[in-house]
């Protein structure tokens, strides 16, 4: 049984600890307070900080960042710390803004951080698309991420990225053994789009839970900013009324602090 540790650091921000490397989720270190543009007439308020801050991380060894162009999954401060790693794994069109480091990896595509006296992980892209079908071209691209390497009992570790469920996400239950799932919720909406949403509800965590039956669900993205409206108390109310094998494999992160999750 391999443990790593996750350490929640606010949004969609996680610290991943395994096999002797340190890797860091879509970094968001602004202070609260800012009013961020998502493009076409969209807008949020980070409304909490930091739970680490940047002066606080450990040296990072590679940056998963699902998306590059909303700054609620990469601020300023975020944005100033990826010269720092080894690498930025992204999508893309990410990679081609970014430059530098950013190596951009399409969907099922696979690279692998290995270095001496390290346990070798593989990383590979999974689908994501961030709302309703046909909002590509609006909302941009978005990956997911699988982390394996050897001595894993339960299953890859997966990175939802910020995904709505459909085909492609479902899909993964056919090529993915998952064991634990990092699940980027919040039910994001916009006034200005009305009910649709561009992250996963509660209600849909629960249908993919099923799907995947992963070991251990983390969710995070639910709080931090104005645009997410599933707070942990809203899908803890949902989680109540689903089947207890389901409910059971939620696992709630403390904020700032690292939690071993056997995988």
């Amino acid at each position: 049984m391999t443990d790593v540790r996750v350490t929640h650091i606010g949004g969609p921000t996680t610290l991943i600890e395994v096999g002797g490397w340190r890797l860091l989720t879509d970094p968001t270190f602004d202070p609260p307070g800012r009013r961020y543009s998502f493009g076409w007439g969209t807008s949020s308020r980070k409304t909490s900080g930091p739970a680490v801050a940047v002066a606080d991380l450990p040296p990072v060894d590679a940056v998963l960042l699902t998306h590059d162009h909303h700054g609620d999954n990469l601020d300023t401060a975020g944005r100033a710390l990826l010269p720092t790693a080894d690498a930025v794994l992204t999508t893309p069109s990410g990679a081609r803004r970014l430059g530098g480091n950013a190596r951009g990896l399409a969907p099922w595509t696979t690279t692998r951080l290995q270095a001496p006296g390290r346990t070798a992980i593989e990383i590979t892209a999974t689908p994501a698309r961030h709302g309703p079908p046909l909002s590509r071209p609006i909302t941009g691209d978005v990956t997911g991420f699988a982390l394996h390497w050897k001595g894993q009992q339960h299953g890859v570790l997966w990175i939802s990225g910020d995904t709505v469920l459909y085909d492609g996400v479902r899909h993964l239950a056919r090529r993915l053994n998952v064991g634990t799932a990092l699940l980027h919720m919040g039910g994001v909406r916009f006034p200005l789009t009305g009910p649709i949403r561009y992250t996963m509800t509660a209600a849909q965590a629960v249908e993919l839970c099923r799907l995947l039956t992963p070991r251990t669900a983390l969710p995070i993205h639910y709080e931090g900013w104005h645009h997410f409206r599933e707070n942990r108390e809203a899908i803890e109310r949902h989680l109540a009324s689903a089947p207890a094998d389901i409910r059971d494999r939620f696992r709630w992160l403390p904020a700032g602090t690292g939690v071993d999750v056997s995988v």
